[in-house]
């Protein structure tokens, strides 16, 4: 279940609307609202900047499930779907040995070049990829800026 809305609406959700029914429906599927908040190519797309988000599950990776279903274009935008997309020609090479404990999201699960996914201001690659928990209230941001050459 997902529902959008503007955050300066708050108009009446599914479940104040089926009363007891929504309840049932809740005790067996948990529900996670978080703010999505978008910049650049995003929120030129879906010309909002920040709105609220419910959706069944409690990880990144159900939010960006359900949030690619109601906006496949959005998908096309952030997701690599080979590794050339999620690097850029003129990057330096990682060498052969990370420091650290760095790693990379697996093919499939990495964002394009220049766009990011960040929960609660961290980049999803920095905690646990798309497997990231969402807890109620958390802050996910889909940012590709805009970017110009001379």
């Amino acid at each position: 279940m997902s529902q959008t809305t503007e955050t300066a609406e708050s108009p009446p959700t599914d479940a104040d609307a089926s009363g007891a029914d929504g309840a049932a429906a809740t005790a067996t599927e948990a529900e996670t609202t978080v703010t999505v908040r978008c910049t650049g190519h995003v929120r030129t797309e879906l010309d909002v900047y920040e709105f609220e988000y419910t959706f069944a599950g409690d990880t990144l990776r159900a939010f960006l499930d359900e949030l690619f279903e109601e906006y496949p274009q959005l998908q096309d935008m952030l997701i690599a779907e080979t590794e050339e997309d999620a690097t850029h020609s003129g990057w330096a090479p990682a060498p052969d040995e990370l420091p650290g404990t760095w790693t990379k999201n697996p093919v499939g699960e990495q964002t394009t070049t220049y766009a990011r996914i960040l929960v609660n201001g961290h980049f999803n690659e920095n905690e646990n990829g798309f497997d990231t928990k969402l807890e109620e209230g958390d802050r996910v941001a889909l940012v590709y800026p805009f970017m110009f050459c001379c």
